[in-house]
């Protein structure tokens, strides 16, 4: 845990993501060059936001750490990859997702998977 950084241990802290039409996006804190690729849970940032932490093997270099999140979280939520793109951050450490599809199932699987409500 750093300075910047708590993690949420709040059940009526918002979630980390948001209703936008047909879609829902979804703010993480990625960190890239890890030991491992894992999604780790919801942290909250100095600034108040929500953000899933997500961690990759992958290195920060022609995309590569953004399409191993891709992929990371894609398997996460039983989503095909092609359901999931980078709405921005792409050369930051915080990044939007946006999830395309069935916004309820997409849902159901970000709760499940932070065990927000």
């Amino acid at each position: 845990m750093s300075w910047a950084s708590e993690v949420n241990h709040d059940p009526a802290a918002a979630p980390p993501w948001r209703v936008s039409g047909d879609a829902v996006l979804l703010t993480l804190r990625l960190t890239p060059k890890s030991s491992r690729d894992a999604l780790e849970g919801v942290e909250r940032l100095s600034d108040g936001r929500s953000v899933l932490k997500a961690r990759v093997r992958a290195v920060p270099e022609d995309g590569e750490a953004n399409a191993a999140l891709l992929k990371l979280l894609a398997k996460a939520l039983g989503l095909p990859v092609r359901s999931l793109s980078l709405a921005s951050g792409a050369s930051g450490r915080t990044k939007v997702i946006r999830i395309e599809g069935s916004v309820e199932a997409a849902l159901a699987s970000l709760s499940s998977l932070t065990g927000a409500q």
